[in-house]
């Protein structure tokens, strides 16, 4: 298996969120260049969990049972990617939340 090749490097990544653990993010995002589309909080698995998945959405189930396409990182690195996950990081464990499209506007799923 080949190393996963991300769109950006290390030294491209800047500070934008305080450090909120890490988070599930889908290979679409950070070597596909997609943006964050979907993204939704769970219960954390451990301490260091943010509870944080980030998908863009064109996701199918054989994609996502491939454990080979998603990557933990932090979410700091998620938001070097997308920033306009920011403003919604602080939301409650149990949160879904979907890109209305076309924009950069999150609306809460029911």
């Amino acid at each position: 298996m080949k190393p996963t090749q991300f769109l950006l490097k290390e030294a491209d990544i800047r500070d934008l969120v305080s450090s909120s653990g890490y988070s599930m993010v889908s290979n679409k995002i950070t070597v596909d260049g997609l943006p964050v589309g979907y993204m939704y909080r769970e219960e954390r698995m451990d301490p260091e969990d943010s509870g944080w998945r980030f998908l863009s959405g064109t996701e199918d189930e054989a994609y996502l049972d491939n454990p080979d396409n998603s990557k933990a990182l932090s979410v700091n690195v998620v938001a070097n990617y997308d920033p306009t996950i920011i403003p919604y990081l602080k939301s409650k464990i149990g949160t879904e939340l979907e890109r209305i499209e076309g924009t950069e506007d999150f609306v809460e799923m029911e």
